[in-house]
């Protein structure tokens, strides 16, 4: 049955022929499915009252009840994360002949699969640092779907660094930037645009703070293993390991687990590659930090650096925008594109850019 949409290029509805007519298939969840089949069965049976009065639902009433039964059942159900599980969606800003509204912040996030991506080790950064952008300035600007959605994936995220004990340094920053941003909105919630009860706000901020210490309590699980540690590699390896690094915290961290690897992470050489590969020799020229010695504290100096300038991130894989098609994709699902060469039309999309793609 030809059905003319908001897109003249999609399918449009999906219909299934019943005894009585077409009928229109709504895009609920699969998890709905079976309460819509209940519901159903009984459109043409007699539904008795208290009262032993027979009142026979028409087929448009149980269908108005099975919708509205769904529509209460998805809003309750605290662990839907999105309403989409998409690999690509397209960004428009604006309305044209074929498309009405325009692409926000709040729809790309639910529609993007955020949810899965954070099992995976190469993206898990990646959202987390998205995440923590929103959270300072963004939060307000998401949409009542998709600030449900932000918290449960926080939640997932949060339930897997106590498992895994993975990265939770950055996650306490994440927790951190996001409860002060929720006290000064709580505070100002006349002058603020807080989507939701203001006792549903509190609640959340409570479990951030809760989850802060469970975070603060969090012991490493000492693995037992009779075989090669890291210990046992040579020096020159070790060294190797180190000149790995991009973020300093994690030299730092790591030179507290052995005298060996302490001593390696305070190498002066280490530092200065370190500072020539986030900053220009210009910004560290400006404010140089000379030791007792005379020498220059590129230790001091790269955290004096990170206070005025930004770092370089690093992410295992990143979202992709293709300028020809404005199409946003996870690099390795890739997308329909129609360009010549689909390669010269990519753009990696770093969470700030990600963010400023729907800045109108």
């Amino acid at each position: 049955m030809p059905f003319l949409g908001q897109d003249w290029r999609s399918p449009g509805w999906r219909w299934v022929k019943t005894e009585d007519g077409w009928k229109r298939c709504e895009p609920f969840s699969p998890a709905l499915e079976d309460g819509n089949n209940q519901l159903n069965d009984i459109s043409h049976t007699v539904i008795i009252t208290g009262d032993d009065e027979k009142d026979v639902y028409s087929t448009e009433d149980c269908e108005f009840a099975a919708k509205k039964r769904k529509k209460d059942h998805f809003r309750n159900n605290t662990d839907s994360q999105c309403f989409y599980r998409e690999k690509w969606i397209y960004v428009h800003k604006e309305s044209t002949k074929e498309r009405h509204g325009y692409c926000t912040l709040g729809e790309a996030f639910n529609r993007l699969d955020f949810s899965s991506a954070i099992q995976d080790i190469r993206r898990f950064n990646y959202v987390v640092k998205l995440l923590q952008l929103i959270a300072k300035s963004q939060l307000t600007s998401l949409s009542g779907a998709a600030q449900k959605n932000y918290f449960n994936i926080l939640d997932k995220i949060v339930r897997k660094v106590m498992e895994d004990q993975y990265n939770p340094r950055l996650i306490k920053d994440l927790l951190q930037d996001l409860s002060s941003t929720l006290c000064i909105l709580i505070r100002g919630v006349g002058k603020s645009v807080l989507v939701g009860n203001i006792n549903i706000w509190i609640c959340r901020l409570e479990t951030i703070l809760l989850w802060q210490q469970q975070l603060k309590n969090l012991q490493m699980n000492k693995q037992v293993n009779n075989g090669l540690t890291l210990s046992d590699l040579p020096l020159h390896m070790l060294n190797n390991i180190l000149y790995r690094f991009s973020d300093g915290w994690d030299i730092i961290t790591l030179g507290q687990v052995t005298p060996t690897l302490y001593m390696l992470s305070e190498d002066r050489q280490l530092w200065k590659k370190l500072c020539q590969y986030h900053f220009a020799e210009k910004q560290f020229c400006r404010h140089l930090i000379p030791s007792e010695k005379g020498h220059i504290d590129w230790k001091l100096m790269y955290f004096a650096l990170q206070k005025y300038y930004p770092i370089k991130e690093q992410y295992g894989d990143t979202l992709h925008f293709c300028r020809h098609c404005s199409i946003l994709f996870w690099k390795d699902t890739g997308h329909p594109c129609t360009a010549s060469d689909p390669n010269t039309c990519l753009m990696p999309v770093s969470p700030q850019h990600f963010i400023d793609l729907f800045k109108f």
